[in-house]
């Protein structure tokens, strides 16, 4: 069922929830009393509250009026999105200008990119060191290991943990690979790594200390997006990379979402602000040469280098290569939603 949207000031909002609070709680009581999303708007200098389904927090840099946002809102909701995302895309300034959106009830942080650096280039996903060493072997200059937790992890499998990460650091740096380890930042920061890999609920899940300790640990991160709101909220961390997924179907992950393709893909990278990689149902070269045309800057590939990659590199390495020397003619001046709008 599609939410109800609510765009309020906040003295009509406290009048209908029948409370004096701020926005984050009046929101929330209002929400409490049926499934409506609401945005209260100007509670706060530059800031409207929003209070969804989907996502809660500070909604930082919309340009229009009050009128003009209520009615763009509306207008998404009827094409599709969301609230969260409607009430993004009502926010926006520009065809590719993004608000911000906060992780939780502290304003959201203007980002500081870093200056552009080398290329992601083609991205290996792995599960184990020792693929890690095959992919880095064949050449491969960017990698991820990600090793998830099982629901009772006990002592032999944390120090199997500890035994995979240290040698994928190890490896990694000894071939001059940029290695990102999958949500267990705080291991990978104590063993020397580098760079990280979070998904937007394990971000959300640490709150606003934890999310502080990692950006003041120095780790390069690497950030999970698949919505507008997600991008609006992922941009205020100044990630090394955002990734956008999933491109196409993908049987690695049972989720919720509509495939990007690669009109969205395209918009994700000149909305970003940060460099854009594409994940998700990349197995051939011909969907890495067609993720390339949009210009992101790195390609994830989880299944699609096989048992030798040796032998299947090159063939990729070529796409990449096809894909950037013929950029897509036509960018999207809209993404399309990709979340149904009764999820």
């Amino acid at each position: 069922m599609k939410e109800e949207l609510l765009i309020l000031a906040l003295a009509e909002a406290q009048r209908r929830a029948g409370t004096p609070g701020d926005a984050p709680a009046v929101a929330a009581a209002l929400r409490a009393r049926g499934d409506v999303a609401v945005c209260i708007v100007a509670s706060r200098t530059g800031l409207d509250w929003l209070e969804t389904r989907h996502a809660r927090g500070w909604l930082s840099g919309r340009a229009p009026g009050i009128a003009e946002f209520t009615q763009a809102a509306h207008a998404a909701q009827a094409r599709g999105f969301v609230a969260a995302d409607a009430l993004v895309l009502a926010a926006m300034r520009s065809t590719y200008e993004l608000p911000l959106l906060s992780w939780g009830e502290e304003a959201p942080e203007a980002p500081r990119f870093a200056a552009p650096g080398r290329k992601l280039d083609l991205y290996a996903i792995v599960d184990s060191a020792a693929r890690l060493r095959q992919v880095l072997d064949a050449g491969v200059r960017t990698v991820q290991l990600r090793i998830k937790t099982p629901a009772a992890p006990d002592a032999a499998w944390h120090a199997m943990l500890r035994e995979q990460v240290a040698q994928a650091i190890a490896d990694s740096a000894a071939a001059g690979a940029e290695l990102f380890v999958n949500d267990h930042w705080r291991l990978a920061r104590e063993l020397g790594g580098r760079g990280v890999h979070l998904g937007q609920e394990d971000l959300l899940a640490l709150g606003e200390a934890g999310r502080a300790e990692l950006r003041a640990s120095g780790l390069a991160l690497g950030i999970s997006s698949h919505s507008l709101w997600e991008l609006a909220r992922a941009r205020t961390l100044s990630p090394r990379y955002i990734a956008c997924g999933p491109v196409w179907p993908t049987l690695t992950k049972d989720m919720p979402w509509v495939p990007q393709g690669l009109d969205n893909l395209a918009w994700w990278v000149r909305a970003a602000g940060a460099p854009v990689t594409a994940i998700g149902g990349i197995l051939q070269p011909r969907e890495v040469e067609a993720a390339a045309s949009t210009g992101c800057d790195g390609v994830c590939i989880v299944r699609g280098l096989g048992e030798d990659p040796r032998r299947t590199l090159p063939a990729f390495e070529a796409a990449l290569a096809a894909g950037r020397a013929h950029p897509q003619p036509d960018l999207p001046a809209a993404p399309h939603p990709s979340l149904p709008s009764d999820a």
